[in-house]
């Protein structure tokens, strides 16, 4: 059997996504969600950094207790309020997280647009991205009731219309921007539904976080 791997992200829902994820990939993934909800997961992230760190080291010991030597952070939003770097380097643990993807990411662009739950996660992948690409032009959008939508399993083309997510991308693409980031886990949910409904191409950057975890 394959040595477990530990998947946080904020709430059950993206959590098992993750989980997922690993699965797809012929690994052993185990669910360890922060929060019961995408509102309470909101209010985790804008407490004070002492009680953030503080609360995800303990997870992350809990995690290490269960056999787990590698954590897989599914979740921007929680990727950009942590300091995982901290808390990997602390623990002795490889996390890998969506905010590693976007280093190298964004020099591959000069106008990038990219769509997050909340502001933590659009703060966080735009110091990310700006840091690795000074000169990068990026526009973004928060759309937390995108996310509550997911969590209910309401259906993705019925979801598309709802949230307007097609005049979103394609106000983008007017723009200018070269292509969407889905800076959200639970975004993938959409994916194969809008990318048939906009000229705009879709970065999911499920797939090399998973080829850094085993890397």
């Amino acid at each position: 059997m394959n040595q477990p791997i530990a998947v946080l992200a904020g709430t059950p829902v993206d959590t098992q996504m993750g989980v997922d994820v690993l699965t797809a990939a012929g690994l052993h993934g185990i669910a360890y969600p922060l929060s019961a909800d995408p509102r309470e997961q909101t209010l985790f992230q804008v407490s004070t950094p002492e009680e953030k760190q503080r609360f995800t080291r303990e997870l992350l010991k809990k995690t290490m207790a269960d056999g787990c030597t590698k954590a897989f952070v599914y979740c921007n939003s929680l990727s950009s309020s942590v300091d995982f770097p901290a808390l990997s380097k602390e623990l002795g643990m490889k996390i890998v997280t969506p905010l590693d993807v976007y280093v190298d990411l964004a020099p591959k662009y000069s106008r990038l647009a990219f769509i997050a739950a909340n502001a933590q996660g659009l703060g966080g992948i735009e110091r990310t991205l700006m840091n690795s690409n000074p000169n990068l032009t990026t526009l973004s959008a928060g759309i937390l009731p995108t996310v509550f939508a997911i969590e209910t399993g309401m259906d993705p083309v019925e979801l598309i219309k709802q949230e307007r997510l097609v005049e979103l991308t394609e106000w983008f693409a007017s723009c200018g921007m070269e292509a969407l980031l889905l800076g959200c886990t639970h975004f993938p949910y959409f994916k194969k539904e809008l990318a048939a409904r906009v000229s705009l191409p879709l970065i999911d950057p499920a797939d090399e976080m998973v080829a850094m975890l085993i890397g």
